[in-house]
């Protein structure tokens, strides 16, 4: 008989559809331990929810979460809420002998995110901070490379995550530009995943100077609907946004490499422009996600009169992840990223092992995010600590 893990999810909205097509995709085209089945869709708006488990291939809806994390049925749960309440799911799960996934940033505050690892490592399970973008494969493949030594010791990282959904002052004052509800701006949601690409592919973190600004202090404020939940026409009432628009970094790493980060939400023309460069005494590699079957290569070895950046295509089945999709140059997307993340967290689970990145991963990276914060308020050199 096929060994089966019972997974329950809570949140239906972006990040529940991108889950949902995860755990749905990865048993058809990877061979697992065990089979995922997905349970439970839990959400507050019963219609909505009910609806959601239809569409995206759940057996059952659940208003409840706690109810769904307590189903003996249920193995994994996976969390994709907003910050503010990924704790109190977090911990429950954890006290109910759960193998939990749960969505970047880990807390909304590191005091929060170290309660989660030290609670992740008394319950003896196997959590998953969703830093989904490890696992694009030509960024398993640069992570291959810089193991291999192909770039020498490591000088520089610099990173950018750039988008521009809210640059129309007329945008309304949506959760994500609420402090108490998201933690921050788009330094907690994109500054966040490029911290984590930067300690997966570099190295920790030491110290760090930043700065931020919010361009537009006042937004209209969303309508309520009959449900009470929030529509997406803007009102005539203003609320104060109370999240950074922008927020950019310096870091030292221990190795000795320097670094820089930048995310914003007003990069007009940069929808989900995140891309980086690392610089070495061999050569340099540069990704960007809106291109990312592609990872660029400069090797100083190469003859001189032929040096320059070559495009790599990474669709190669003996590239990381690739052997279970298309033919060589038949290109994949952002989808399967998840879908890789949940082979990974599945054979973990099986396997009775750690996969990267864990909660206290989760931890490390909130513990730069918030000695970034420390530094701009300060306006000086912040050392990062745990």
């Amino acid at each position: 008989m096929e060994k089966t893990i019972g997974v329950g999810m809570i949140g239906y909205a972006f990040m529940g559809r991108a889950h949902s097509n995860g755990w749905r995709q990865v048993g058809h085209f990877f061979d697992l331990p065990m089979k995922p089945v997905m349970k439970t869709i839990c959400g507050r708006n019963k219609a909505a929810v009910t609806a959601a488990a239809k569409t995206m291939g759940w057996e059952k809806a659940e208003t409840d979460w706690m109810k769904m994390i307590n189903d003996p049925q249920i193995q994994v749960v996976d969390i994709c809420t907003p910050g503010n309440e990924h704790k109190p799911m977090a911990l429950a799960a954890l006290k109910a002998g759960k193998h939990v996934v749960c969505e970047k940033p880990l807390a909304n505050t590191l005091a929060e995110a170290k309660e989660m690892a030290q609670a992740a490592k008394e319950a003896g399970v196997r959590t998953l901070t969703a830093f989904n973008y490890r696992r694009v494969p030509a960024i398993a493949l640069a992570k291959q490379m810089i193991d291999q030594g192909l770039l020498g010791t490591i000088y520089h990282w610099r990173a950018v995550y750039l988008q521009d959904w809210i640059i129309d002052p007329k945008f309304p004052l949506v959760w994500r530009l609420k402090k108490e509800v998201a933690g921050s701006g788009p330094h907690g949601d994109l500054n966040a995943h490029i911290t984590d690409l930067a300690r997966y592919l570099v190295g920790e973190i030491t110290e760090v100077v930043g700065m931020g600004k919010t361009f537009i202090k006042t937004r209209p404020v969303q309508e309520a609907l009959a449900d009470g939940g929030l529509g997406a026409k803007a009102g005539t009432k203003k609320g104060k946004v109370t999240v950074e628009d922008a927020m950019l970094f310096l870091a030292k790493f221990a190795n000795g490499a320097l670094g820089s980060f930048e995310a914003t939400r007003f990069a007009a023309g940069r929808k989900n422009f995140n891309s980086f460069e690392i610089n070495g005494s061999k050569g340099s590699i540069v990704f960007n996600l809106e291109r990312l079957n592609e990872l660029q290569y400069f090797n100083r070895r190469d003859d001189a009169n032929l040096q320059g950046f070559r495009t790599i295509l990474c669709n190669e089945g003996g590239q990381p992840y690739n052997s279970a999709w298309w033919p060589s140059g038949h290109i994949i997307g952002w989808e399967h990223t998840f879908t890789h993340e949940f082979k990974d967290f599945i054979e973990a689970i099986a396997a009775k092992k750690d996969t990267m990145p864990n909660f206290e991963d989760g931890m490390k990276t909130q513990a730069v995010l918030e000695a970034v914060m420390a530094s701009a308020d300060k306006k000086k050199w912040v050392k990062v600590t745990i």
